[in-house]
Protein backbone atom coordinates (compact mmCIF):
# COMPACT_ATOMS: atom_id res chain seq x y z
CA UNK A 1 0.00 0.00 0.00
CA UNK A 2 1.38 3.67 -0.94
CA UNK A 3 0.15 6.11 1.31
CA UNK A 4 1.24 9.49 1.70
CA UNK A 5 0.91 10.63 5.38
CA UNK A 6 0.87 14.90 5.67
CA UNK A 7 -0.61 17.05 8.25
CA UNK A 8 -1.39 20.55 6.63
CA UNK A 9 -0.59 23.19 9.91
CA UNK A 10 -3.40 25.64 9.15
CA UNK A 11 -1.83 29.07 11.21
CA UNK A 12 -4.04 31.41 12.78
CA UNK A 13 -2.32 34.67 13.27
CA UNK A 14 -3.42 38.87 14.31
CA UNK A 15 -0.88 42.03 14.21
CA UNK A 16 -0.15 41.10 17.72
CA UNK A 17 3.26 39.30 16.92
CA UNK A 18 6.60 39.76 15.47
CA UNK A 19 7.90 37.86 12.77
CA UNK A 20 10.12 35.94 15.38
CA UNK A 21 7.38 35.49 17.96
CA UNK A 22 5.52 33.91 15.30
CA UNK A 23 8.53 31.44 14.11
CA UNK A 24 8.61 29.94 17.55
CA UNK A 25 5.58 29.83 18.30
CA UNK A 26 4.77 27.99 14.48
CA UNK A 27 8.03 25.75 15.12
CA UNK A 28 6.88 24.60 18.41
CA UNK A 29 3.10 23.68 16.76
CA UNK A 30 5.20 21.66 14.05
CA UNK A 31 7.24 19.62 16.52
CA UNK A 32 3.75 18.84 18.49
CA UNK A 33 2.30 18.02 15.16
CA UNK A 34 5.35 15.49 14.60
CA UNK A 35 5.40 14.37 18.09
CA UNK A 36 1.20 13.39 17.89
CA UNK A 37 1.57 12.04 14.38
CA UNK A 38 3.86 9.31 14.02
CA UNK A 39 5.12 8.67 10.60
CA UNK A 40 4.21 11.50 8.96
CA UNK A 41 5.61 11.94 5.25
CA UNK A 42 5.20 15.77 4.70
CA UNK A 43 4.09 18.92 7.21
CA UNK A 44 2.98 21.93 5.01
CA UNK A 45 2.52 25.30 6.73
CA UNK A 46 1.10 28.36 4.87
CA UNK A 47 1.97 31.11 2.35
CA UNK A 48 3.40 33.95 3.63
CA UNK A 49 2.92 33.06 7.43
CA UNK A 50 5.64 34.58 9.21
CA UNK A 51 5.67 38.07 7.31
CA UNK A 52 2.03 38.05 7.09
CA UNK A 53 -0.21 38.12 3.47
CA UNK A 54 -1.13 41.43 3.63
CA UNK A 55 1.68 43.03 5.96
CA UNK A 56 3.08 44.54 2.41
CA UNK A 57 4.90 47.80 4.32
CA UNK A 58 6.73 45.19 6.31
CA UNK A 59 7.77 42.77 3.92
CA UNK A 60 11.23 44.63 2.60
CA UNK A 61 12.37 44.83 6.04
CA UNK A 62 11.97 40.84 6.59
CA UNK A 63 13.55 39.87 3.12
CA UNK A 64 16.14 37.22 3.06
CA UNK A 65 17.85 35.22 0.75
CA UNK A 66 17.34 31.29 0.29
CA UNK A 67 20.03 30.37 2.42
CA UNK A 68 19.13 33.33 5.45
CA UNK A 69 18.20 32.88 8.75
CA UNK A 70 14.24 31.91 8.09
CA UNK A 71 15.29 29.44 5.56
CA UNK A 72 18.19 28.15 8.21
CA UNK A 73 15.77 27.90 10.74
CA UNK A 74 13.15 25.82 8.91
CA UNK A 75 15.86 23.75 7.28
CA UNK A 76 16.97 23.20 10.91
CA UNK A 77 13.41 22.06 12.61
CA UNK A 78 12.54 19.59 9.62
CA UNK A 79 16.14 18.35 10.30
CA UNK A 80 15.56 18.07 13.58
CA UNK A 81 12.34 15.76 13.08
CA UNK A 82 13.60 13.93 9.81
CA UNK A 83 10.53 15.38 8.67
CA UNK A 84 9.96 16.42 5.19
CA UNK A 85 8.44 20.05 5.94
CA UNK A 86 7.15 22.37 3.00
CA UNK A 87 7.38 25.77 4.78
CA UNK A 88 4.81 27.49 2.86
CA UNK A 89 6.33 30.79 1.47
CA UNK A 90 8.78 33.68 2.84
CA UNK A 91 9.87 36.98 1.09
CA UNK A 92 12.74 36.27 -0.51
CA UNK A 93 15.65 38.94 -1.46
CA UNK A 94 16.74 37.57 -4.67
CA UNK A 95 20.51 37.56 -5.65
CA UNK A 96 19.98 40.23 -8.22
CA UNK A 97 16.72 42.29 -9.74
CA UNK A 98 14.78 39.84 -11.60
CA UNK A 99 13.50 41.18 -15.58
CA UNK A 100 11.40 43.66 -14.29
CA UNK A 101 13.64 45.19 -11.69
CA UNK A 102 12.23 44.03 -8.64
CA UNK A 103 14.50 42.62 -5.97
CA UNK A 104 12.22 40.39 -3.76
CA UNK A 105 10.24 37.44 -4.87
CA UNK A 106 7.23 34.81 -3.02
CA UNK A 107 8.98 31.93 -2.43
CA UNK A 108 7.75 28.07 -1.03
CA UNK A 109 10.41 26.56 0.72
CA UNK A 110 11.22 22.82 0.96
CA UNK A 111 13.26 21.36 3.96
CA UNK A 112 14.40 18.08 3.88
CA UNK A 113 14.35 15.31 6.75
CA UNK A 114 18.25 15.93 6.13
CA UNK A 115 18.56 19.64 7.23
CA UNK A 116 18.58 20.65 3.36
CA UNK A 117 16.95 23.09 1.69
CA UNK A 118 15.62 20.34 -0.87
CA UNK A 119 13.76 23.10 -3.70
CA UNK A 120 12.29 26.46 -4.00
CA UNK A 121 9.16 27.74 -6.12
CA UNK A 122 8.96 31.29 -6.70
CA UNK A 123 4.80 32.05 -7.07
CA UNK A 124 4.49 32.63 -10.79
CA UNK A 125 1.08 34.41 -10.56
CA UNK A 126 1.14 37.41 -8.50
CA UNK A 127 -2.20 38.42 -6.78
CA UNK A 128 -3.16 42.73 -6.01
CA UNK A 129 -4.02 44.18 -9.12
CA UNK A 130 -1.56 46.47 -9.55
CA UNK A 131 -0.89 47.04 -5.37
CA UNK A 132 1.49 44.62 -3.09
CA UNK A 133 2.71 41.74 -4.68
CA UNK A 134 2.90 42.81 -8.16
CA UNK A 135 4.28 45.58 -7.27
CA UNK A 136 7.09 44.55 -5.11
CA UNK A 137 7.75 40.98 -6.25
CA UNK A 138 8.80 39.27 -9.66
CA UNK A 139 7.08 36.91 -10.66
CA UNK A 140 8.17 33.10 -10.93
CA UNK A 141 9.11 31.64 -14.34
CA UNK A 142 9.57 28.22 -13.72
CA UNK A 143 7.79 25.30 -12.08
CA UNK A 144 8.78 22.92 -9.67
CA UNK A 145 7.89 18.49 -9.55
CA UNK A 146 9.69 17.19 -6.56
CA UNK A 147 10.28 13.27 -5.40
CA UNK A 148 8.78 12.70 -2.12
CA UNK A 149 9.51 9.20 -0.95
CA UNK A 150 7.56 7.43 1.72
CA UNK A 151 7.14 6.18 4.41
CA UNK A 152 7.74 3.61 6.09
CA UNK A 153 4.63 3.66 8.50
CA UNK A 154 3.37 2.09 11.63
CA UNK A 155 1.66 -1.42 10.86
CA UNK A 156 3.23 -1.92 7.43
CA UNK A 157 5.14 -5.58 6.56
CA UNK A 158 8.74 -5.69 7.61
CA UNK A 159 9.90 -7.01 4.61
CA UNK A 160 8.16 -3.67 2.46
CA UNK A 161 9.34 -1.16 5.26
CA UNK A 162 13.18 -2.23 4.49
CA UNK A 163 12.82 -2.26 0.34
CA UNK A 164 13.49 0.50 -2.16
CA UNK A 165 10.56 3.24 -0.82
CA UNK A 166 8.02 4.13 -3.65
CA UNK A 167 8.48 8.02 -4.47
CA UNK A 168 5.40 10.40 -5.07
CA UNK A 169 5.86 13.03 -7.57
CA UNK A 170 4.45 16.58 -5.86
CA UNK A 171 3.47 19.47 -7.87
CA UNK A 172 4.25 23.48 -6.59
CA UNK A 173 1.97 25.96 -6.33
CA UNK A 174 0.74 29.06 -4.27
CA UNK A 175 -2.30 30.53 -3.47
CA UNK A 176 -3.73 32.90 -6.51
CA UNK A 177 -2.12 30.67 -9.01
CA UNK A 178 -4.55 27.77 -8.34
CA UNK A 179 -6.73 30.68 -10.51
CA UNK A 180 -4.87 29.79 -13.68
CA UNK A 181 -5.29 25.49 -14.51
CA UNK A 182 -2.74 25.74 -17.23
CA UNK A 183 0.46 25.65 -14.17
CA UNK A 184 -1.40 22.49 -13.07
CA UNK A 185 -1.73 21.00 -16.38
CA UNK A 186 2.19 21.84 -16.55
CA UNK A 187 3.39 20.22 -13.25
CA UNK A 188 1.03 17.19 -14.28
CA UNK A 189 2.41 16.80 -17.82
CA UNK A 190 6.09 16.62 -15.75
CA UNK A 191 4.76 13.96 -13.71
CA UNK A 192 2.66 15.22 -10.70
CA UNK A 193 0.35 13.01 -8.78
CA UNK A 194 -0.19 15.19 -5.66
CA UNK A 195 -0.07 19.41 -5.83
CA UNK A 196 0.55 21.27 -2.58
CA UNK A 197 -0.36 24.57 -2.29
CA UNK A 198 -0.01 27.01 0.44
CA UNK A 199 -2.02 30.19 0.48
CA UNK A 200 -2.78 33.19 2.40
CA UNK A 201 -6.48 33.23 1.30
CA UNK A 202 -9.27 35.81 2.22
CA UNK A 203 -12.61 35.20 4.03
CA UNK A 204 -14.51 37.14 1.45
CA UNK A 205 -13.78 34.15 -1.13
CA UNK A 206 -12.83 31.17 0.67
CA UNK A 207 -15.65 29.72 -1.25
CA UNK A 208 -13.50 29.56 -4.81
CA UNK A 209 -10.33 28.54 -2.96
CA UNK A 210 -12.56 25.16 -1.77
CA UNK A 211 -14.62 24.83 -5.32
CA UNK A 212 -11.25 25.50 -7.43
CA UNK A 213 -8.98 23.06 -5.39
CA UNK A 214 -11.51 20.48 -5.83
CA UNK A 215 -11.66 21.36 -9.68
CA UNK A 216 -7.84 21.39 -10.50
CA UNK A 217 -8.04 17.78 -8.49
CA UNK A 218 -10.83 16.53 -10.54
CA UNK A 219 -9.54 17.46 -14.34
CA UNK A 220 -5.95 16.55 -13.85
CA UNK A 221 -6.96 12.86 -11.18
CA UNK A 222 -4.44 14.20 -9.36
CA UNK A 223 -4.76 14.88 -4.99
CA UNK A 224 -4.66 18.25 -3.86
CA UNK A 225 -3.20 19.34 -0.65
CA UNK A 226 -3.94 23.15 0.61
CA UNK A 227 -3.25 24.95 3.06
CA UNK A 228 -5.00 28.29 4.00
CA UNK A 229 -4.64 30.91 7.13
CA UNK A 230 -6.64 31.86 9.98
CA UNK A 231 -6.97 34.87 11.60
CA UNK A 232 -7.74 38.48 10.53
CA UNK A 233 -4.21 41.12 9.96
CA UNK A 234 -4.55 43.99 8.26
CA UNK A 235 -8.16 44.28 8.86
CA UNK A 236 -8.40 40.88 6.20
CA UNK A 237 -9.67 38.08 7.85
CA UNK A 238 -8.46 35.19 6.31
CA UNK A 239 -10.17 32.31 4.90
CA UNK A 240 -8.81 29.02 6.73
CA UNK A 241 -10.91 26.02 5.17
CA UNK A 242 -7.43 24.21 4.26
CA UNK A 243 -8.08 20.64 2.80
CA UNK A 244 -7.33 17.50 1.31
CA UNK A 245 -8.48 16.50 -2.04
CA UNK A 246 -8.70 13.63 -4.23
CA UNK A 247 -8.07 12.86 -7.40
CA UNK A 248 -11.90 11.72 -7.87
CA UNK A 249 -12.94 14.96 -6.08
CA UNK A 250 -13.25 13.74 -3.01
CA UNK A 251 -12.91 15.80 0.15
CA UNK A 252 -10.99 13.65 2.39
CA UNK A 253 -10.22 16.28 4.90
CA UNK A 254 -11.10 19.97 5.98
CA UNK A 255 -10.26 22.28 8.64
CA UNK A 256 -12.83 24.78 10.09
CA UNK A 257 -13.11 27.95 8.44
CA UNK A 258 -10.74 30.84 9.63
CA UNK A 259 -9.75 28.77 12.70
CA UNK A 260 -6.34 27.47 13.44
CA UNK A 261 -5.59 23.73 13.51
CA UNK A 262 -3.87 20.75 12.13
CA UNK A 263 -5.24 18.38 9.77
CA UNK A 264 -3.81 15.05 8.88
CA UNK A 265 -4.86 12.77 6.70
CA UNK A 266 -3.77 9.41 4.75
CA UNK A 267 -3.58 9.53 1.03
CA UNK A 268 -3.57 6.31 -0.80
CA UNK A 269 -1.61 6.82 -4.05
CA UNK A 270 -2.63 3.42 -5.28
CA UNK A 271 -6.52 4.63 -5.24
CA UNK A 272 -5.23 7.61 -7.60
CA UNK A 273 -3.51 5.41 -9.90
CA UNK A 274 -6.22 2.86 -9.77
CA UNK A 275 -8.86 5.84 -10.57
CA UNK A 276 -6.46 7.41 -13.47
CA UNK A 277 -6.62 3.38 -15.06
CA UNK A 278 -10.46 2.72 -14.55
CA UNK A 279 -11.67 6.43 -15.84
CA UNK A 280 -8.93 7.19 -18.14
CA UNK A 281 -9.89 11.14 -18.82
CA UNK A 282 -6.25 12.11 -19.66
CA UNK A 283 -5.65 9.88 -22.23
CA UNK A 284 -8.24 11.91 -24.56
CA UNK A 285 -6.83 15.29 -23.78
CA UNK A 286 -6.69 17.60 -27.40
CA UNK A 287 -4.22 20.38 -25.90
Amino acid sequence: MAVLRVAVVQVGYGDDETVAERVTRVSALVRATYAAHPGLDLIVLPELWAPTGFGYDGWEGVAGPVDGPFAQTMAALAGELGVLLHAGTFVERLPEPGPEGKSLANTALVCGPDGSVLATYRKMHRFGFGAGEPVLMEAGRGWVVLPVPLGPHEGEDANAATGARRVVKVGLATCYDLRFPELFRLLLDAGAEVFVVPAAWPAARVAHWTLLGQARAIENQCVMIQCNTGGTHRDVAMGGRSQVVAATGEVLGELAHGDEGVLVVDIDLETTAAYRRDFPVLSDRRL
